[in-house]
Protein backbone atom coordinates (compact mmCIF):
# COMPACT_ATOMS: atom_id res chain seq x y z
CA UNK A 1 0.00 0.00 0.00
CA UNK A 2 1.72 3.52 -1.25
CA UNK A 3 1.76 6.03 1.66
CA UNK A 4 0.60 9.82 0.25
CA UNK A 5 2.35 12.67 1.25
CA UNK A 6 -0.01 15.90 2.18
CA UNK A 7 1.88 18.78 2.06
CA UNK A 8 0.57 21.32 4.69
CA UNK A 9 1.53 25.14 4.81
CA UNK A 10 5.34 25.53 3.93
CA UNK A 11 7.16 22.66 5.28
CA UNK A 12 4.43 19.98 7.40
CA UNK A 13 4.02 17.01 5.92
CA UNK A 14 1.40 14.17 6.67
CA UNK A 15 1.31 10.86 5.66
CA UNK A 16 0.94 7.88 7.72
CA UNK A 17 4.55 6.54 8.00
CA UNK A 18 5.98 9.58 9.44
CA UNK A 19 6.58 11.50 12.46
CA UNK A 20 3.26 12.35 13.44
CA UNK A 21 1.73 15.99 13.36
CA UNK A 22 -0.52 17.68 16.27
CA UNK A 23 -3.72 19.83 15.01
CA UNK A 24 -4.96 21.31 17.87
CA UNK A 25 -6.82 24.56 19.25
CA UNK A 26 -10.08 25.38 20.43
CA UNK A 27 -13.74 24.04 19.34
CA UNK A 28 -14.61 27.63 18.31
CA UNK A 29 -12.75 31.05 18.29
CA UNK A 30 -14.02 33.01 21.63
CA UNK A 31 -12.46 36.20 20.60
CA UNK A 32 -9.10 37.60 19.70
CA UNK A 33 -6.77 37.54 22.20
CA UNK A 34 -8.10 34.64 23.54
CA UNK A 35 -7.20 32.52 20.22
CA UNK A 36 -3.61 34.55 19.76
CA UNK A 37 -2.73 33.41 23.27
CA UNK A 38 -3.63 29.56 23.15
CA UNK A 39 -1.72 29.81 19.78
CA UNK A 40 1.30 31.16 21.21
CA UNK A 41 0.91 28.42 23.86
CA UNK A 42 0.30 25.25 21.83
CA UNK A 43 3.16 26.33 18.99
CA UNK A 44 5.91 26.91 21.90
CA UNK A 45 4.81 23.18 23.58
CA UNK A 46 4.81 21.58 19.86
CA UNK A 47 8.66 23.54 19.48
CA UNK A 48 9.72 22.28 22.40
CA UNK A 49 9.18 18.49 21.93
CA UNK A 50 9.58 18.97 17.96
CA UNK A 51 6.24 18.16 16.72
CA UNK A 52 4.82 19.16 13.58
CA UNK A 53 1.71 21.54 14.76
CA UNK A 54 -1.69 22.71 12.83
CA UNK A 55 -3.72 25.15 14.33
CA UNK A 56 -7.02 24.66 14.00
CA UNK A 57 -10.51 26.28 15.19
CA UNK A 58 -13.59 27.29 13.70
CA UNK A 59 -15.29 30.79 12.96
CA UNK A 60 -18.03 29.30 12.94
CA UNK A 61 -19.85 26.52 14.14
CA UNK A 62 -22.89 25.98 12.15
CA UNK A 63 -24.23 22.82 13.65
CA UNK A 64 -24.83 23.72 17.57
CA UNK A 65 -27.26 22.01 18.66
CA UNK A 66 -29.41 24.61 20.65
CA UNK A 67 -30.20 28.27 18.58
CA UNK A 68 -29.55 29.64 21.86
CA UNK A 69 -25.45 28.02 21.57
CA UNK A 70 -22.28 30.32 20.73
CA UNK A 71 -21.23 29.65 17.03
CA UNK A 72 -18.35 31.96 16.89
CA UNK A 73 -17.28 35.37 15.68
CA UNK A 74 -18.74 34.92 11.73
CA UNK A 75 -16.51 34.09 8.38
CA UNK A 76 -15.36 37.70 8.16
CA UNK A 77 -14.24 38.30 11.72
CA UNK A 78 -12.92 34.77 12.09
CA UNK A 79 -10.73 34.78 9.09
CA UNK A 80 -8.97 37.94 10.21
CA UNK A 81 -8.12 36.35 12.91
CA UNK A 82 -6.99 33.17 11.59
CA UNK A 83 -4.64 35.00 9.27
CA UNK A 84 -3.41 36.93 12.11
CA UNK A 85 -2.61 34.16 14.09
CA UNK A 86 -0.95 32.33 10.81
CA UNK A 87 0.88 35.62 10.16
CA UNK A 88 2.64 36.96 13.66
CA UNK A 89 2.75 33.16 14.77
CA UNK A 90 4.13 31.61 11.08
CA UNK A 91 1.72 28.47 11.49
CA UNK A 92 -0.44 26.51 8.85
CA UNK A 93 -4.28 27.19 10.25
CA UNK A 94 -7.37 24.80 9.66
CA UNK A 95 -10.83 26.03 9.95
CA UNK A 96 -14.87 24.32 8.74
CA UNK A 97 -16.57 25.21 5.62
CA UNK A 98 -20.06 24.79 5.59
CA UNK A 99 -21.03 25.89 2.73
CA UNK A 100 -20.09 25.72 -1.14
CA UNK A 101 -20.48 29.98 -0.84
CA UNK A 102 -17.70 29.87 2.29
CA UNK A 103 -14.90 28.03 0.39
CA UNK A 104 -13.33 30.68 -1.78
CA UNK A 105 -13.52 33.25 1.03
CA UNK A 106 -11.60 30.69 3.65
CA UNK A 107 -9.45 29.16 0.57
CA UNK A 108 -7.78 32.73 0.36
CA UNK A 109 -6.61 31.95 4.07
CA UNK A 110 -6.55 28.97 5.80
CA UNK A 111 -3.73 26.42 4.94
CA UNK A 112 -6.18 22.80 5.28
CA UNK A 113 -9.95 22.75 4.90
CA UNK A 114 -11.93 20.47 6.57
CA UNK A 115 -15.02 19.18 5.79
CA UNK A 116 -17.40 18.69 9.21
CA UNK A 117 -18.26 14.67 9.86
CA UNK A 118 -22.20 15.72 9.23
CA UNK A 119 -21.28 17.34 5.70
CA UNK A 120 -19.03 14.55 4.89
CA UNK A 121 -21.04 12.94 1.89
CA UNK A 122 -22.46 16.88 0.79
CA UNK A 123 -21.05 16.63 -2.84
CA UNK A 124 -21.14 19.91 -3.72
CA UNK A 125 -19.07 21.39 -0.89
CA UNK A 126 -16.99 18.65 -1.43
CA UNK A 127 -16.40 19.90 -5.15
CA UNK A 128 -15.95 23.23 -4.11
CA UNK A 129 -13.30 22.34 -1.80
CA UNK A 130 -11.32 20.41 -4.18
CA UNK A 131 -11.60 22.93 -7.04
CA UNK A 132 -9.29 25.44 -4.81
CA UNK A 133 -6.31 22.74 -4.73
CA UNK A 134 -6.00 23.34 -1.26
CA UNK A 135 -5.35 20.53 1.12
CA UNK A 136 -8.98 18.94 2.28
CA UNK A 137 -9.36 17.01 5.86
CA UNK A 138 -12.78 15.28 5.48
CA UNK A 139 -13.86 13.96 8.73
CA UNK A 140 -15.72 10.96 8.42
CA UNK A 141 -19.59 10.83 9.59
CA UNK A 142 -20.58 9.30 12.38
CA UNK A 143 -23.19 7.57 10.26
CA UNK A 144 -20.80 6.35 7.72
CA UNK A 145 -18.85 2.93 7.76
CA UNK A 146 -15.01 3.29 7.32
CA UNK A 147 -15.11 2.05 3.80
CA UNK A 148 -17.30 4.32 2.84
CA UNK A 149 -14.88 6.63 2.62
CA UNK A 150 -13.47 5.23 -0.34
CA UNK A 151 -16.01 7.07 -2.48
CA UNK A 152 -15.81 10.12 -0.78
CA UNK A 153 -12.05 9.95 -1.51
CA UNK A 154 -12.83 9.49 -5.55
CA UNK A 155 -15.17 12.34 -5.27
CA UNK A 156 -12.64 14.47 -4.37
CA UNK A 157 -9.90 12.79 -7.25
CA UNK A 158 -12.58 13.27 -9.54
CA UNK A 159 -12.28 16.80 -8.88
CA UNK A 160 -8.54 16.84 -9.68
CA UNK A 161 -7.42 16.95 -6.19
CA UNK A 162 -5.36 14.50 -4.01
CA UNK A 163 -4.37 16.72 -1.20
CA UNK A 164 -6.72 14.98 0.99
CA UNK A 165 -6.96 13.41 4.75
CA UNK A 166 -9.48 11.31 6.13
CA UNK A 167 -10.64 11.78 9.99
CA UNK A 168 -11.80 9.02 12.50
CA UNK A 169 -14.04 10.91 14.87
CA UNK A 170 -16.52 8.07 16.39
CA UNK A 171 -19.33 6.08 15.25
CA UNK A 172 -23.00 6.85 16.86
CA UNK A 173 -23.93 4.42 19.38
CA UNK A 174 -26.97 4.06 20.60
CA UNK A 175 -28.39 8.46 21.22
CA UNK A 176 -25.66 10.88 23.15
CA UNK A 177 -23.20 8.61 22.53
CA UNK A 178 -20.07 7.47 20.26
CA UNK A 179 -17.70 4.92 19.95
CA UNK A 180 -14.21 4.50 18.36
CA UNK A 181 -13.70 1.56 16.06
CA UNK A 182 -10.10 0.78 15.95
CA UNK A 183 -10.45 -1.47 12.93
CA UNK A 184 -11.61 1.54 10.94
CA UNK A 185 -8.17 3.00 10.95
CA UNK A 186 -6.62 0.69 9.06
CA UNK A 187 -9.64 0.12 6.67
CA UNK A 188 -9.36 3.97 6.25
CA UNK A 189 -5.25 3.61 5.70
CA UNK A 190 -6.23 1.09 2.42
CA UNK A 191 -6.98 4.27 0.55
CA UNK A 192 -3.31 5.27 0.91
CA UNK A 193 -3.99 8.63 2.17
CA UNK A 194 -3.14 10.33 5.70
CA UNK A 195 -5.55 9.26 8.24
CA UNK A 196 -6.06 11.29 11.06
CA UNK A 197 -7.36 10.43 14.83
CA UNK A 198 -9.92 13.02 16.68
CA UNK A 199 -9.50 12.24 19.95
CA UNK A 200 -11.72 15.17 21.88
CA UNK A 201 -14.56 14.36 19.21
CA UNK A 202 -14.46 10.85 20.06
CA UNK A 203 -15.43 11.28 23.37
CA UNK A 204 -17.99 13.66 22.76
CA UNK A 205 -21.93 13.02 23.54
CA UNK A 206 -23.44 14.67 21.07
CA UNK A 207 -26.40 17.12 22.66
CA UNK A 208 -25.63 15.06 25.71
CA UNK A 209 -26.61 18.18 27.63
CA UNK A 210 -29.84 18.85 26.47
CA UNK A 211 -28.95 22.12 24.92
CA UNK A 212 -25.38 21.56 24.07
CA UNK A 213 -23.11 18.53 23.74
CA UNK A 214 -21.80 16.72 26.48
CA UNK A 215 -18.31 14.77 26.87
CA UNK A 216 -15.21 12.61 28.30
CA UNK A 217 -12.28 14.60 28.25
CA UNK A 218 -10.50 11.88 30.77
CA UNK A 219 -10.71 9.53 27.19
CA UNK A 220 -8.93 11.67 24.79
CA UNK A 221 -6.19 10.40 25.85
CA UNK A 222 -6.02 6.57 26.10
CA UNK A 223 -7.32 6.95 23.10
CA UNK A 224 -5.01 8.75 21.33
CA UNK A 225 -2.55 6.31 22.71
CA UNK A 226 -4.54 3.50 20.92
CA UNK A 227 -4.62 5.49 17.83
CA UNK A 228 -1.12 6.27 17.24
CA UNK A 229 -0.21 2.84 17.94
CA UNK A 230 -1.73 1.68 14.73
CA UNK A 231 0.56 4.30 13.01
CA UNK A 232 -1.33 7.59 11.34
CA UNK A 233 -0.92 11.02 10.32
CA UNK A 234 -1.93 13.09 12.95
CA UNK A 235 -3.98 13.60 15.99
CA UNK A 236 -6.61 16.33 16.18
CA UNK A 237 -7.25 17.97 19.74
CA UNK A 238 -9.76 20.41 20.66
CA UNK A 239 -7.52 22.27 23.65
CA UNK A 240 -8.76 24.89 26.03
CA UNK A 241 -6.88 26.72 28.66
CA UNK A 242 -10.15 26.20 30.79
CA UNK A 243 -12.29 23.99 29.60
CA UNK A 244 -15.26 24.33 32.02
CA UNK A 245 -15.82 27.64 30.77
CA UNK A 246 -15.48 27.17 26.86
CA UNK A 247 -18.01 28.77 24.77
CA UNK A 248 -18.08 25.13 22.62
CA UNK A 249 -17.47 21.69 23.30
CA UNK A 250 -15.51 22.34 26.72
CA UNK A 251 -16.76 18.85 27.83
CA UNK A 252 -14.52 17.10 25.21
CA UNK A 253 -11.39 19.16 24.91
CA UNK A 254 -8.37 18.64 26.71
CA UNK A 255 -7.00 20.93 29.33
CA UNK A 256 -4.13 22.89 28.24
CA UNK A 257 -2.28 22.43 31.85
CA UNK A 258 -1.74 18.24 30.47
CA UNK A 259 -1.57 19.25 26.83
CA UNK A 260 2.79 18.55 27.06
CA UNK A 261 2.61 14.97 29.04
CA UNK A 262 -0.09 14.17 26.88
CA UNK A 263 1.92 15.05 23.64
CA UNK A 264 5.23 13.31 25.09
CA UNK A 265 3.55 9.83 25.59
CA UNK A 266 1.65 9.86 21.96
CA UNK A 267 5.36 10.80 20.94
CA UNK A 268 7.17 8.38 22.35
CA UNK A 269 4.58 5.35 21.17
CA UNK A 270 4.82 7.06 17.41
CA UNK A 271 8.49 6.95 17.20
CA UNK A 272 8.19 3.12 18.67
CA UNK A 273 6.03 2.27 15.97
CA UNK A 274 7.86 4.20 13.25
CA UNK A 275 10.98 2.93 14.20
CA UNK A 276 12.38 6.31 14.62
CA UNK A 277 14.66 7.09 16.63
CA UNK A 278 14.04 7.95 19.88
Amino acid sequence: MQNKHVKIGENIILANNRPFVVIAGPCVIENEKHALTLAASLKKITEELKISFIFKASYDKANRSSICSYRGPGIEEGLRILEKIKKELNLPVLADVHTELQVPKAAHVVDFLQVPAFLSRQTDLIKACALTGKPINIKKGQFLAPEDMFNVVKKVESFGNKNLSLTERGASFGYHNLVVDFRGLEIMKKSGYPVVFDATHSVQFPGGNGTCSSGNREFAFPLSKAAVAIGISAVFLEVHDNPDKALSDGANSVDLKYFKRMLKYIKDIDNVVKCQKI
